[in-house]
């Protein structure tokens, strides 16, 4: 039996359930999310943490501007690259989405393969309090002045739980832990158990790809990446004032863009290690999700595929 959409927006209580809709990077989450949406009448929340940024459009592959008009979308185009935001206030916010969405009786699709954003929506995510000007400045200076190590150090001894967990490398997270701690007096480990209940029901659909398919077709969307002007966009990212050290730049695509403006390689090393760290990126983000046995699979082996598993997780949803 065919799928009917007219059953899905108005004639079925959909009570407080949303979908989840995971997959590894390039694997087809943004057309197959579009799809599925116009089926159940949705709105999409994006859990990619760099779509947020305006001026990062080649690099994220963030949805076409018909995409956006065609099916609403969230956290996509919000931000600039050098504005702070993280998993636990995407939950927060996210949260707030999903309940307004669901009172107008519409779906929310949550769609990425940011697998800690997805985390922080679906399971919870506990109340860290705002970033406070004065002591950040004060720690990075300390920071710059003194070194990791000393920080490190510091946070050993009032939030053990944490400190074990980093490394001298891992700047911004050791100066957010101490910043935590001289705001609130409790430890960032602590407050990590500290969730907030959701009011909703998930439900999984992930995208499955052969993983040879998948590489070859990872490969083929950093050429066309490159082809559509992706060095260009890096470079007027530079002229702006973003540096490659800022976090929403350190991601892939971006950095190995600046390490060849920058005179550290070569334009043919840049194109083989944004496709060689893509391909690592999509193996971690695999290993992330296949330890969460609430998703279903769905396989897909071409892109000619996505009508196709866009219909049959419409269908698994609404049967739900």
């Amino acid at each position: 039996m065919g799928y009917n959409p007219q059953s899905t927006p108005h004639n079925r209580n959909i009570f407080n359930r949303l979908l989840v809709l995971i997959g590894p990077t390039a694997s087809g989450k943004t057309p197959v999310s579009i799809q599925i949406a116009e089926h159940l009448n949705a709105e999409i929340i994006s859990a990619d943490s760099r779509q947020v940024y305006k001026l990062m459009d080649i690099g994220t592959a963030k949805p076409a501007a018909d995409d956006l008009k065609r099916v609403r979308h969230y956290f996509v185009d919000e931000l600039m690259p050098d504005q702070e935001f993280n998993s636990g206030e995407f939950g927060k916010r996210g949260n707030e989405i999903i309940g307004d969405i669901l009172h107008r009786g519409k779906i929310p699709i949550v769609a990425g393969g940011s697998g800690l954003y997805v985390q922080a929506l679906v399971d919870g995510f506990f109340e860290g309090p705002a970033a406070d000007t004065s002591i950040r400045q004060d720690l990075y200076h300390r920071l710059k002045n003194e070194g990791a190590e000393v920080l490190l150090d510091e946070l050993r001894k009032i939030d053990s739980g944490s400190a074990m967990k980093m490394l001298p490398s891992n700047t911004r997270r050791i100066v957010r832990a101490l910043e935590v701690y001289k705001i609130t007096g409790v430890p960032l480990s602590e407050m990590q158990k500290l969730k907030v209940k959701i009011n909703f029901t998930p439900v999984f659909a992930g995208l499955r790809w052969d993983r040879k398919k998948l590489y070859e077709r990872i490969n083929l969307r950093a050429d066309s990446m490159i082809e559509c002007g992706l060095v260009e966009e890096v470079r007027q990212l530079r002229e702006q004032g973003y540096s490659s050290k800022l976090n929403a730049l350190q991601t892939v695509g971006y950095k190995e863009v600046f390490d060849y403006l920058d005179g550290r390689i070569d334009y043919g090393r840049m194109v083989e290690l944004i496709k060689q760290n893509t391909r690592r990126y999509a193996k971690r983000q695999l290993t992330w999700f296949r330890n969460d046995e609430r998703v279903r699979w769905f396989d897909v082996n071409d892109k000619r595929d996505f009508e196709r598993v866009a219909l049959e997780i419409s269908e698994y949803f609404d049967a739900g």
